[in-house]
């Protein structure tokens, strides 16, 4: 009797959860919400990282509605940005509709709001098949997380690996109270101490074995090293220096495109690894965000937190011209689409997303 071996022949499916690298073809992705975003209450965390300009407004408005214009302009852009993928044949899945305004309280301390749910790559982290839940230090994201459960137990039931990192406690002992910015030329001083281990997930960005992260004033070295543990000898953790006493997300620093092409924040990446000596750096151009656009949560250079589909297409904000030459300079086709107004909220096109699945294998680039 004739056996079919047919299935044998057949290649092995990606796994529902599988991304190495930023810059494989890009098959799933879990684009963030705005709707009820909460000003982020006043905290020595929020002091270390945020814009000076805008201090009275948290002081004054943490734990309120973010203007309501702002959220639907934003919401606006993410919608286009939605659209933008599934055209380009990639899933979108998104995160549930939580309440943020609730206050709610541990044993150690009191919150009188939450944030949003707008960053995923902020509170997870994919390496391989493995989804890592963030222990982030800012007590208003505390259950941030709980707007991806429904996801992450689907994905679970689906073969990924859920590793959630050990909850921190976020008590006094882990904040610096008597933090002030030190001067540019100064040795980085830290809102955080090393009483646990705490990171955002967007402190790390991935080049196969080799990830790269950033001490800043949400990730300390106790979360960089807990980490390494976690991902075991398969992986190697560096850790980078930049110039930045406000450091928070290396997505807007340190940002590999696709083998061979890295780009980096002029001011702040002083040394590029030597390791990248035989790819092609290029420093983001001057961004092209008015004064006058209000930019709660971040710097300009959020303009270089671009989103690769694969080697060859990456998604850039429509009005930067400046980083659409640059990209077609890199021989990337850039696919424009409008997100100044999600700006505001402190990330762009990287933040507000989590690369699910991207089809590949992990392999080493240098």
């Amino acid at each position: 009797m004739e056996q079919n071996h047919s299935s044998q022949l057949t290649e092995p499916a990606t796994p529902v959860v599988n991304s190495f690298n930023e810059w494989d073809p890009l098959e799933e992705v879990i684009v963030g919400r705005l709707d009820g975003a909460v000003v982020p209450p006043w905290h020595v965390t929020i002091k270390a990282t945020m814009p000076r300009r805008y201090w009275d407004f948290f002081r004054c408005k943490g734990g309120q509605l973010f203007p309501e214009e702002q959220v639907k302009a934003g919401e606006k852009d993410l919608e286009e940005l939605v659209h933008i993928l599934e055209s380009e044949g990639v899933t979108v899945r998104r995160p549930d509709a939580i309440n943020y305004t609730r206050p709610y309280a541990t044993p150690d301390w009191e919150s009188p709001s939450g944030l949003y749910g707008a960053m995923p790559r902020d509170v997870m982290m994919v390496i391989g098949d493995k989804l890592i839940e963030a222990p982030m230090p800012w007590r208003s994201r505390y259950f941030e997380i709980n707007a991806y459960r429904s996801l992450i137990k689907e994905y679970f039931h689906q073969g990924a690996q859920w590793i959630p990192a050990p909850k921190p406690q976020l008590c006094d002992e882990l904040y610096n109270y008597q933090y002030e910015e030190a001067g540019e030329d100064e040795e980085f001083n830290s809102s955080l101490t090393e009483f646990e281990p705490v990171f955002d997930a967007a402190e790390f960005t991935k080049c196969g074995r080799d990830i790269f992260v950033q001490q800043s004033q949400v990730t300390n070295r106790f979360g960089i090293e807990w980490v390494r543990r976690c991902l075991g000898n398969e992986y190697k953790i560096h850790e980078l220096k930049f110039k930045d006493q406000s450091a928070m997300h290396i997505d807007a620093t340190f940002v590999p495109l696709a083998p061979g092409k890295l780009l980096i924040h002029p001011k702040k990446v002083e040394k590029v690894p030597e390791m990248f000596k035989s790819w092609d750096v290029r420093k983001a151009p001057e961004s092209c965000i008015p004064d006058s656009h209000p930019l709660y949560m971040s710097s300009k250079g959020v303009g270089m937190n671009l989103l690769t589909l694969d080697e060859n297409r990456v998604i850039v904000e429509k009005q930067d011209e400046a980083m659409i030459k640059l990209m077609k300079d890199l021989e990337f086709e850039p696919i424009t689409c409008n997100f100044r107004n999600f700006n505001t909220f402190g990330g762009s096109f990287h933040c507000a997303t989590l690369d699910v699945r991207r089809r590949g294998t992990l392999q080493s680039y240098f």
